[in-house]
């Protein structure tokens, strides 16, 4: 089969159901569970949804509300080390998977940016604090004639 095609244009009522989402689980490089906890949590969890092992977490699948349910039980086990990012496919869409397409899959190299600063993003959860922030006033008309007036004379002094 060609590389890059769909198996069978058919691919399941879930495609196509609004009720069904697809989240990532996504783990810092600090999150105090593994990727194989979090997967054997999710199945004990025992709620109508597909779980799927990754390198990065695991992924699911299933009607929305279950869905849910399942990332807020699961966050309980480490609030400040497991992430969730929604997908537009569900696992195994030959139209995503890296195994039908032969390398990595779109948006992979996103993640792989995101996921430098996860453990950034847990410390900032787990200890807040209050930030302010700079309103940089925009540069004023005459100032930006000055500045424009000032390039001009250089340019004038460095023709002569």
């Amino acid at each position: 089969m060609p590389a890059n095609l769909c198996i069978t244009p058919d691919l399941g009522k879930e495609d196509m159901d609004p009720e069904v989402s697809t989240r990532m689980i996504i783990l810092s490089s600090k999150a105090n569970v593994s990727e194989s906890e979090v997967v054997n949590f999710l199945h004990m969890l025992n709620l109508p949804i597909t779980i799927k092992w990754t390198c990065y977490g695991a992924m699911i699948s299933g009607k929305d509300e279950y869905v849910r349910e399942a990332i807020r039980e699961l966050r309980k086990l480490d609030p400040y080390g497991i992430f969730t990012k929604e997908r537009g496919f569900a696992p195994g869409d030959p139209r995503r998977c890296r195994g039908h397409r032969y390398g990595p899959r779109e948006g992979f190299h996103q993640m792989e940016k995101e996921f430098r600063i996860l453990d950034y993003v847990g410390e900032a959860l787990k200890n807040p604090r209050e930030v302010k922030i700079e309103k940089k006033e925009p540069v004023s008309v005459d100032y930006f004639k000055e500045i424009l007036e000032e390039e001009e004379n250089k340019r004038e002094d460095d023709k002569q």
